[in-house]
């Protein structure tokens, strides 16, 4: 019997430091993840992908500010779209193309997926996540005038913040549940999925960006799937990270998850989320979160490699 597994893909697997970020780099990375995911399928695994697209959307959104005189601006909810459809038509593209290498019948198929949140969410009172490329103080000061925030980033520039809002249900969830359920990789919430609110009877997009590990982690209870992993560019969670006393960790329960997050043992923007949705799907599920790296997934997922977090 088939393990129902929900990998949730990090930016790099998809653009690598130091990459400006064309067509084709973007696809020969996607190529090299999907043989590993191809992998998985091989061992017996039903797989529902989800993935990040934080430099994607940075990069349109410098090319709606690059075209702006002649191109209407596009809102940030519809740039989430745009990449989603994108990266999943990538994704979609290398896995048939792996796939029919190996004579497989398996088929693909991409799930644009927008993602409820709370118009009164905190967040909205008080963005923190930096989108978009780096402009000169002058330009953010007018464009604050019109109603949008920005930060000095670490002295490299201002750069619009937006709000990162919890992820409160997920609108195509019937959709892609009867599409999991099927001999057949599914590829959801792209980017942590598009941000919208109700209004009446009606669903809004909103410019906003949801963390994409919360998300998977809300698809992945909602689903009740049999593993939730979590793919990242370091091999394991570790604690002082980057020093000369940095610490692989191999396992952890909730409560010890719990007690280095108080401490902020782990980075705000980097793995505290991903811990934070392992807590959440473990909590709710009662069964094992992994995170790994891409290069390790496929020992991890027999235990002998990544940080396995559990009750």
């Amino acid at each position: 019997m088939s393990k129902r597994t929900l990998v949730a893909l990090g930016g790099n697997a998809l653009l690598q430091p130091g990459q400006r970020g064309t067509f084709e780099e973007q696809l020969e990375n996607v190529h090299a993840a999907c043989e590993t995911l191809v992998e998985l399928v091989e061992n017996g695994h039903r797989l529902l992908v989800t993935h990040g697209n934080g430099p994607q959307v940075g990069n349109l959104l410098i090319q709606n500010e690059a075209a702006s005189e002649n191109i209407p601006v596009q809102p940030l909810h519809s740039c989430v779209a745009q990449t989603q459809g994108q990266m999943g038509y990538m994704i979609q593209s290398a896995l048939d193309n792996i796939l029919r290498k190996k004579e497989c019948s398996l088929q693909t198929a991409t799930i644009l997926t927008r993602v409820l949140v709370d118009r009164g969410d905190p967040a909205f009172a008080n963005p923190t996540k930096p989108v978009g490329p780096f402009f000169s103080e002058a330009y953010a000061k007018q464009r604050q005038a019109q109603g949008e925030t920005y930060m000095n980033d670490s002295n490299r520039g201002w750069r619009r913040i937006v709000p990162s809002p919890t992820p409160l249900e997920i609108v195509e969830l019937e959709v892609i549940k009867q599409t999991f359920e099927r001999p057949a990789v599914t590829i959801a919430v792209g980017g942590g999925g598009i941000p919208v609110i109700e209004e009446g009877d009606q669903y809004v997009g909103v410019d906003a960006v949801i963390d994409k590990d919360l998300a998977s982690s809300l698809l992945a209870r909602l689903l009740d799937v049999d593993m939730f992993v979590i793919l990242t560019d370091v091999t394991n969670v570790k604690l002082n990270y980057n020093t000369p006393s940095e610490v692989n960790l191999d396992h952890l329960s909730i409560r010890a998850c719990q007690q280095h997050l108080a401490k902020g043992e782990f980075g705000i923007g980097s793995m505290a989320p991903k811990v934070q949705a392992a807590i959440e799907f473990v909590q709710a599920t009662k069964k094992a979160a992994i995170i790994t790296s891409l290069t390790e997934v496929v020992a991890a997922l027999t235990g002998n490699a990544g940080t396995r977090i559990t009750i």
